[in-house]
């Protein structure tokens, strides 16, 4: 009797904790939201722990790639998802010295203060990156494959400009001003082509545009309800094209017939752009690449 009891009660719990399993939902259900990260950092942490490796740093929330893009999903149906990676961002920076009035002869009568102009320096950025596409599943159990397609486009530039509150003036004037290292902000004093001391009034970096179209296929295992980790790899082509850096300097120079001037001299550098279509692992214009990743839906 009491054998049948115990066997009974077993069986009970056992079937309890069926329907419990059976009532945790692991896969990604219609209207759900999901977002990727690196997977490499937890791994590297967990793999660290059980080697008992001194020294094992917490894992870092990190980007798929390294062009630091946001990647999510939307799950129009349980076995149909959008998804998107996008980056944008734009900053400025500026900086500003106070540098003595050179056009001044007369030295201050004490208490006075010297007299002084403003030097300023700004600098700015942006960087976009965009990318939709539409992903289909299917799979069993927590085994989950996919495949789609997507286009994404991605453009960057950068620039720094300068302003200098003593004006260049040509070696004949009452109180000449010549480039001086006091209007040196790091890398802004430099010489022109004929090699004559100068200083950047703006120098603008190489402008990068891509745009590309990519299928992608992969496979993606349900460690815990909601949560995957998986990844993929994709074929598509690319095309991208890099600007022209520009930089434009004043300097004092004397001409082939003897006059001196204070002139603005610009110099642009060469430009390159591909095309390519090839299988990817990291693709630089996509958020979602090679690399294992985490993928948390809700």
């Amino acid at each position: 009797m009491k054998k049948t009891v115990f066997l009974a009660a077993a069986l009970l719990i056992g079937a309890g904790s069926y329907a419990q399993e059976e009532e945790k939902v692991y896969l990604p259900e219609a209207d759900d939201w999901a977002i990727g990260i690196d997977a490499t950092p937890f791994l590297s942490y967990f793999g660290n722990f059980i080697g008992g490796n001194d020294g094992n740093a917490a894992p870092s929330w990190n980007y798929l790639t390294n062009n630091q893009t946001i990647t999510g999903k939307y799950f129009k149906t349980e076995e149909m998802a959008y998804r998107a990676s996008f980056r944008l961002g734009f900053g400025s920076n500026g900086e500003t010295r106070m540098v003595s009035d050179r056009t001044v002869s007369t030295p201050p009568d004490f208490p006075e203060l010297p007299q002084e102009v403003e030097n300023k320096m700004k600098s700015s950025f942006t960087n976009i990156g965009l990318a939709g596409g539409i992903e289909y599943r299917k799979g069993k159990g927590r085994l989950q494959g996919f495949y789609g397609a997507e286009l994404g486009i991605s453009y960057s530039s950068s620039k720094e400009t300068y302003e200098y509150g003593n004006a260049l003036t040509v070696s004949t004037a009452s109180n000449p001003v010549s480039v001086d290292a006091a209007d040196d902000f790091g890398s802004n004093i430099t010489t022109d082509p004929y090699g004559n001391p100068a200083r950047v009034l703006e120098s603008k970096n190489s402008s990068s545009f891509g745009i590309g179209l990519r299928g992608f296929i992969g496979a993606e295992y349900f460690i815990l309800p909601k949560l995957a980790i998986g990844g993929e790899f994709g074929w598509g082509l690319v095309f991208n094209s890099t600007g022209a850096t520009s930089t434009t300097t004043e300097s004092v120079g004397v001409n082939s017939g003897g006059n001196e001037s204070v002139e603005q001299i610009t110099v642009e550098s060469g430009k390159s752009n591909g095309f390519g279509i090839d299988t990817d692992s990291n693709n630089s214009v996509f958020g979602p690449a090679g690399s294992i990743r985490l993928t948390f839906h809700f």
